[in-house]
């Protein structure tokens, strides 16, 4: 079985940055601090106009954190830490100047979901269900929840973070403005993100930025917002409902 990696291949203007664990792609601490400073090269990198997010493997874009690390978490200043993984690849993703093409070829979860929303533009395939399991063991996606909320408004986020148990159809991520387009398989979506990012790379470089920075207004604050929700998660995590939660998940 292949190792945790991350990794950048710039081809034709083109970056595309490639993630990978064995555990359904849950990303622990280490894989998204190289994720972060993936991102952040690729967007000060002259060569690159574009940039594709990916995840290796077949059927899971990302099943989110990785729960061994959320188990181990025992004090506060460790638990604001561990959220704050997601939070700087998040803040990597609205600062970095080019724009970001996700491709979300199955199943996402949690932190998954966050990535996915924080592209400026997201492919997807028939088997890209979502779900947000947070509130279920105790905590909530509250990391991940401006980005989710900028895209599909507050009534589809609250629907989405309280059934939590449910993973909700690609069509319905397409529906509410998480997914820009769905297809039935890998290939066809391949190709539709081939021709896309083949027509962005022969656009003018500053009106791309310029757009990225359109899209991103009102966004300012969160640094500090982001900052602020992984201490609210850090604090959870240490409960007695999340730490029975997590218990019950191990056994």
């Amino acid at each position: 079985m292949p190792e945790s990696h991350v990794t950048t291949k710039t081809e034709m203007g083109i970056a595309t940055i490639s993630f990978f664990t064995p555990e359904h792609n849950a990303l622990p601490t280490a894989i998204l601090i190289k994720l972060e400073t993936a991102i952040s090269a690729a967007g000060t990198d002259d060569e690159v106009k574009v940039i594709v997010l990916k995840s290796d493997g077949n059927r899971t874009f990302c099943a989110g954190a990785n729960f061994n690390e959320l188990i181990a978490i025992e004090n506060k200043a460790d638990g604001k830490s561990f959220f704050m993984g997601f939070a700087k690849v998040i803040l990597a993703m609205r600062n970095c100047g080019k724009i970001i093409i996700a491709r979300v070829q199955g199943k996402t979860v949690g932190g998954g979901v966050g990535l996915a929303a924080a592209a400026d533009y997201c492919f997807a395939t028939q088997h890209a269900s979502i779900k947000l399991s947070e509130i279920s063991i105790g905590i909530g996606p509250f990391v991940i929840a401006p980005a989710v909320e900028r895209k599909i408004g507050n009534s589809a986020f609250a629907e989405l973070t309280l059934n939590a148990h449910r993973f909700f159809e690609p069509q319905w991520a397409h529906d509410k403005g998480l997914y820009h387009e769905v297809f039935e398989e890998v290939e066809a979506m391949d190709k539709a993100i081939a021709e896309l990012t083949e027509k962005l790379t022969s656009y003018n470089t500053e009106a791309l930025k310029g757009s990225k920075t359109i899209f991103w207004e009102n966004t300012e604050n969160w640094s500090k917002l982001l900052e602020k929700r992984a201490e609210m998660s850090g604090n959870l995590v240490l409960s007695e409902f999340t730490k029975n939660a997590l218990e019950r998940f191990r056994k």
